[in-house]
């Protein structure tokens, strides 16, 4: 055995139920769980009905888990499965009305296509996405692994508090709907903060004192483990995973370039070995697995990656009414006028191909790795999951392809991150930079000129719960607690780093604008009624009507406490 090898898949999307249906809203979760969770879970099984298991590791982010449980969307995405076959069908008609038969043949394919995610969700998963993840998990097929609550951007959160409650609901949550502690997380954005003395990047919230490395909280709630980008393990220049996708970005990352250098690359450090981070020297640590950069552009890449192939179904063009796609990529520069006619049926040998090439590269890297050193060495391929169906259709099946692949390869061995700790405990202890996994490795995307009015309303916002909890920590009055609870839950759906990708990259600009509004404007509505309440000793009527809407809207975390956001005592 020369290697070992794991996917690491990170599943997440922004709490949407109450909040829209279409084009924003819930459609998105629908989208998602038709292209990629179901589909994902559908070739995981089908690996394992052929004795083979595989070993991915599948982060599920806290609020994502939150929704896919709710009755909600296990009703609404019944509804919408059956408004895509109805559609398919009307596809159908219409092609055969101007008889272009081959549109027709398409229109059958997303019609079986959709009946048979219905098929899969209703009787071979019971409406229960998350119990066929958990079997697998439970039967050590895959890893799952958490994350912060909602997503929640740490280097930029304004207080420890603020992330130290992040971590703590986000390890609730997985607990609650798994049955187990979770080993490992995947940071938001694979973003990373060391200790140190920090300062408000607001000017009009300054604020500044000595932060806790991201480190302490993890291993503060038993956290083994965590990914970073490339660079900041290994220096260099840092590959971000967005820029290719987004045109925004593209124009934001010209104007921070200038001024930006990339670090020295530290060659005594290997990419594929973990380390044992900490920043404080308090012997509060946590092992960090790095992003193997250049197999992953090979699948990230909309250009020259496996994705840009001209036989894969394009994203971008769909036919109305419907929302079906019915074209394929043809060419990295074609646009949507130019876009030909998607062939299902030629995808098969792209997808062998492509599966055989990825393989062969992993193999090649892992190999070369112990030619050098004499020791086996884990490559991490970390993406994220909806990659796989939602943004490259024909994802999962290349997914499963290469896992068959590596299954046959007896000189590399396919682990999850928490077995391969488990056997491969740490050489060497590191302090690391701050960083993510945006182009040149720091917070562009998430705080810019689009984005800086956001934080501060977050910093107000988080610095007001820890004053709040302090103050009413010791309560027994019912009443009370529930308006902070209430409040608190407010408080981690507006810290979603969500909302300023969504802004950065103008996917839906206008709805994260609002959903910050909507948060900021509750968690003020609901100081105003606490304040009623704390004067006359009751709710009246119109409050408690209010409290009693939120409560429905954003039904999450039940096991939530405002006491979490108390101020930390070391």
């Amino acid at each position: 055995m020369k290697g070992y090898f794991t996917f690491v898949l990170h599943s997440h999307l922004p709490y949407v139920i109450n909040h829209g249906e279409w084009p924003h809203g819930m459609d998105w979760l629908y989208e998602a769980a038709a292209e990629t969770y179901v589909p994902l879970l559908k070739e995981f099984d089908s690996l394992v009905a052929e004795g083979i298991s595989p070993k991915v590791t599948l982060g599920i982010t806290p609020i994502l888990t939150e929704q896919l449980a709710s009755e909600k969307f296990n009703y609404g995405f019944i509804h919408y499965l059956d408004q895509k076959i109805e559609a398919a069908r009307e596809n159908k008609d219409e092609f055969a009305k101007i008889k272009n038969e081959h549109l027709e043949k398409v229109s059958i394919f997303w019609e079986e296509y959709y009946t048979d995610i219905k098929n899969n969700f209703v009787d071979t998963y019971s409406r229960n996405i998350l119990a066929g993840f958990r079997r697998l998990q439970d039967n050590d097929h895959l890893e799952i692994i958490t994350c912060a609550a909602t997503h929640g951007y740490f280097p930029l959160l304004g207080s420890d508090e603020a992330i130290d409650a992040q971590v703590r609901v986000g390890k609730e949550s997985y607990k609650r709907h798994f049955g187990r502690d979770p080993k490992g997380m995947w940071l938001p954005e694979c973003a990373y903060r060391p200790s140190y003395e920090w300062s408000s990047p607001i000017a009009e919230y300054p604020k500044k004192f000595h932060r806790k490395g991201v480190e302490e909280f993890l291993y503060k709630y038993d956290i083994q483990y965590f990914i970073v980008d490339k660079q900041l393990i290994m220096g260099g220049e840092g590959k971000g995973v967005y820029i290719d996708r987004f045109s925004s970005l593209k124009q934001l990352w010209q104007q921070f370039e200038k001024n930006w250098k990339p670090t020295d690359e530290i060659k005594e450090r290997s990419i594929y070995e973990n380390y044992l981070v900490t920043s404080t020297g308090t012997g509060r640590a946590a092992v960090a697995y790095g992003r193997h950069e250049e197999s992953a552009l090979q699948v990230w890449s909309g250009e020259y990656g496996y994705p840009g192939d001209g036989r894969y179904l394009d994203f971008h063009k769909k036919h109305y009414p419907g929302g079906h796609r019915f074209w394929k990529v043809t060419g990295a520069k074609a646009d949507l006028a130019d876009k030909m006619e998607y062939y299902p049926e030629d995808v098969e040998e792209a997808l062998e191909n492509q599966a055989s090439h990825f393989a062969g590269l992993i193999r090649d890297y892992i190999t070369k790795n112990y030619e050098e050193t004499g020791e086996p060495g884990i490559l991490t391929a970390p993406f994220d999951t909806e990659l796989f169906g939602h943004w490259w259709f024909e994802g999962p099946r290349w997914l499963g392809k290469v896992l068959r692949k590596l299954n046959s390869n007896e000189d590399i061995n396919k682990v999850t991150l928490g077995e391969h700790l488990t056997e491969n405990p740490p050489k060497v202890s590191v302090s690391l930079p701050e960083g993510s996994w945006g182009q040149g490795g720091f917070h562009y995307i998430w705080l810019n000129e689009w984005t800086q009015w956001t934080w501060k309303h977050i910093y107000a916002a988080e610095d007001r719960m820890t004053a709040l909890a302090d103050k009413y920590k010791d309560t027994d009055d019912d009443t009370l607690r529930r308006i902070l609870n209430i409040m608190a839950r407010q408080l981690l759906l507006l810290e979603s780093s969500d909302w300023q990708f969504l802004i950065s990259t103008w996917s839906a600009r206008d709805y994260a604008e609002e959903r910050i509004a909507v948060h900021d404007e509750r968690i003020k509505n609901i100081e105003k009624i606490l304040n009623s309440y704390l004067v006359t000793g009751a709710l009246d009527d119109g409050n408690d009507d209010y409290l009693r809407r939120i409560q429905t809207d954003d039904d999450v975390f039940p096991t939530l406490d405002f006491t979490y956001w108390c101020t930390l005592k070391d």
